[in-house]
């Protein structure tokens, strides 16, 4: 799990426009007719509309996307009843998710009742509002009349996730371990302890995937529940077992093939578990902290099954597997409710997904060449893109099949696809490259380290488990720095090459004159050339003393980059190195190369600028679609530039024939495909997708992508040196806190590539 500080946290839900959410048109409005046509007189139009037919609000509203995030605060993940308006974050939280996995908006509402009736009244009364109502963090056994009242009387799909988000995603786990194990559904003895709203909805999800309630044993916090209990209500008491004589965990669990627990941290012992059957199955799913550490179920011993609820052990149970495709599948077809029916589809569907193969970009996220189905891979993984696609329309069709979908699709392979292109793509290549970084960290040399932003942005990637910090810089002000922020930096290595060292500045400066002691370089000068902290920092990189260097942030691009070009070779064949810049938008990411190296490359350097970046890119995992651009398309006005372009092209189309490239072409030509298809139906790039843009000089990228950056919104992560055999890269002068995080991730990446 990703550790953070309290100040971190603050600071990230507090700086910049405060929360996590906001709301953006979808329509025109900077004209006068706009505004007209937004509010009055226009509106009225689509109002009269939906008086004569209720069912247009779907047609004429945001009400099909919209679903609304309902909590009272009485059961907060980890908190408790902290009341309505503390539980506001974690609700705008929830809205997050939806929107960034299934592209569903979300207005959150904070209730300030425990009172049933008024609660269930609330929502009732806001219901024509929205497409649907995720109930959130309500505590049992209210949370059962809330659902079931809600349920009878509104019309539209409604799920409490903390109840039936486990049970789904739990219960496709389940499945998919017994199969594994070698026995039956119908066999399996099953032991849950807790009793809460999630565990109820479990166990009858368990039942309804082919467990028998008679070999269910549910425990709450006084022991197991059966029939010779009286204090049970009415959840208990339908899970209540017959047999009086099992009172204990210990007793519950022993001879049992599978332990579901949803409870607390720490109260599984290694002796419940060598107590089971065969080949058992261990869901420790309290969160943060599991009823059972990972590592010690696993050496209880060697014939289990273990998942959690943490992000950082095999077989995360997580809820976003399923509800935000839950509800995209129900909304998409228009379901009066989410039905028994539906959720046993999403559960048969996420557990199918298991058993195919994994894409490459899942096993490259999580440091694997072959996650397949087994012991450790029970449930598909969160950045799964193809779950959108998998569940909704298998939830969907499911609403349609059991009668409760006022809206029948006609083509389910032509939904799979639509479903496919909602998604948000904007974070997934730097949340993927995070995973992979994780899985391998790597020393990264600071060369600024007596600079705040790049001490804070230290401790982030040191506490994320993304690289190990080496600090260079004054030790007297970094540790003044640290102690004035409350950093804690005291496993980073700190060297002042200023005034420590001089040992390793003179062998340093020994290895830099053997290398250009021919280009006018004295010993004496390449010894003192070790004081600066660029030159000692590639050293360290060259020498295998650290794996990769960030610097940049206070000095011009070209001082940091100078030591590294002279320290660090050239990959083999490589003439020149450039600049590459990921540009992170709503359409996913956008490579923009050459952005910072050369000012005007001619049509051979261009080719092989070309030819880093394709290699580049495909580290990331993308494949390469390239545009080589132009103020021309394919020879339309004569110039130097679109013949340098032209010619480069060539080049690429003779030497490198897989590779998807064209042009000399426009910008709008290049991303707007219907355009080009229409005018240049011959080019290689026609439904490609370009993803990947060349520009003629330095001055072309660079400009585009400050465009992008500042008037666009996009993202700009970079500038990425390639060509380097070793790893270095220089920040953007003045970069953010993020800006440089994302930077040592890609370079710890590069680094794990290089190695």
């Amino acid at each position: 799990m990703a550790k953070f500080r309290r100040e971190d946290a603050l600071d990230y839900h507090s700086q910049g426009r405060p929360g996590k959410i906001e709301v953006v048109p979808t329509k025109p409005y900077s004209t006068q007719r706009d505004l007209t046509l937004a509010y009055s007189p226009g509106v009225a139009e689509p109002c009269l509309e939906i008086e004569k037919n209720p069912e247009d609000a779907y047609k004429y509203t945001a009400k099909g996307n919209l679903v609304a995030v309902i909590s009272n605060g009485t059961a907060v993940l980890g908190l408790g009843d902290i009341g309505a308006l503390a539980s506001k974050p974690v609700m705008e939280g929830k809205g997050l998710l939806f929107k960034i996995f299934a592209d569903i908006d979300v207005f959150d509402i904070e209730v300030d009742t425990k009172d049933i009736e008024a609660f269930v009244q609330t929502v009732k009364n806001i219901a024509p509002t929205f497409g649907g109502i995720n109930l959130e963090d309500i505590k049992a056994p209210e949370c059962f009349e809330i659902e079931r009242r809600l349920k009878e009387e509104l019309n539209i799909p409604l799920m409490h996730d903390d109840q039936h988000g486990t049970a789904i995603i739990s219960a496709a786990g389940l499945l998919n371990a017994v199969e594994i194990s070698g026995k039956k559904m119908a066999d399996v003895k099953l032991v849950i302890n807790g009793a809460g709203a999630s565990a109820n909805s479990c166990a009858k999800m368990y039942i309804a995937v082919g467990v028998k309630k008679e070999n269910i044993r549910m425990l709450d916090s006084k022991g197991v529940i059966h029939k010779g209990r009286t204090d049970l209500d009415q959840y208990k008491s339908f899970f209540a077992a017959d047999d009086t004589k099992i009172n204990t965990l210990e007793e519950a669990i022993k001879g049992a093939d599978v332990f579901v627990g949803l409870s607390k941290g720490n109260i599984l012992k290694q002796s419940h578990i060598q107590s089971m059957n065969k080949n058992c199955i261990v869901f420790a799913l309290a969160n943060p902290t599991p009823e059972i550490p990972y590592e010690d179920a696993i050496a209880a011993r060697p014939d289990i099954i273990v998942a959690t609820g943490r992000s950082d052990h095999p077989n995360q149970v997580n809820n976003v597997l399923g509800f935000p495709f839950i509800f995209r599948g129900a909304m998409d077809v228009r379901a009066t409710c989410i039905n028994e029916e539906m959720k046993l589809a999403a559960t048969l569907a996420i557990a199918a997904l298991a058993k195919e193969p994994v894409p490459d970009y899942v096993n490259l996220a999580y440091g694997s060449k072959n996650l397949s189905f087994g012991t450790d891979y029970i449930i598909p993984k969160p950045i799964d893109s193809r779950l959108i696609s998998a569940v909704s329309s298998a939830v969907a069709k499911a609403a349609c099949d059991s009668g409760v979908a006022k809206h029948k699709i006609a083509d389910w392979e032509a939904y799979k696809t639509e479903l496919e292109n909602r998604l948000a793509k904007d974070n997934k290549l730097m949340r993927s490259l995070a995973d992979k970084a994780k899985l391998n960290p790597k020393r990264i040399v600071f060369s600024e380290a007596d600079n705040y932003k790049i001490l804070k942005a230290a401790q982030v990637v040191r506490d994320e488990g993304i690289a190990k910090p080496i600090l260079l810089g004054d030790k007297n002000k970094i540790l003044k720095i640290a102690a004035d922020n409350f950093m804690e930096i005291a496993d980073m290595p700190i060297i002042d090459p200023l005034t420590e060292n001089e040992d390793k500045r003179n062998e340093f400066g020994d290895l830099l004159w053997q290398r250009r002691q021919r280009r006018g370089l004295t010993q004496f000068d390449a010894r003192k050339l070790m004081r600066d902290r660029n030159y000692f920092g590639a050293m360290m990189v060259e020498t295998g003393l650290a794996d990769a260097m960030i610097s940049g942030l206070t000095r011009k691009y070209g001082q940091p980059i100078k030591p590294a070009l002279e320290i660090i070779d050239t990959l083999p064949g490589v003439s020149k190195v450039a600049g590459l810049y990921i540009m992170v938008t709503k359409k996913g990411p956008f490579f923009f190369a050459d952005t910072t190296m050369n000012v005007d490359p001619t049509a051979e350097e261009l080719a092989d600028i070309a030819v880093l970046t394709a290699n580049k890119v495909k580290q990331f995992n993308v494949a390469p679609r390239m545009a080589m651009l132009s103020y021309t398309n394919f020879g339309s006005a004569p110039g130097e530039i679109p013949s340098k372009v032209a010619k480069a092209v060539g080049i690429l189309h003779k030497n490198y024939p897989g590779l998807v490239v064209d042009g000399d072409i426009q910008a709008n030509f290049a991303i707007n495909n219907n355009l080009l298809k229409e005018q240049f139906p011959f080019s290689t790039l026609v439904d490609k997708n370009v993803n990947t843009f060349i520009f003629p000089n330095l001055a072309s990228g660079n400009i585009a992508y400050k465009l992008m950056q500042e008037l666009g919104g996009a993202e700009a992560i970079g500038p990425v040196l390639m060509g380097l055999n070793k790893p270095v890269h220089v920040l953007q002068l003045g970069s953010s806190v993020r800006e440089i995080v994302n930077m040592i991730t890609i370079a710890v990446v590069d680094a794990q590539n290089k190695k």
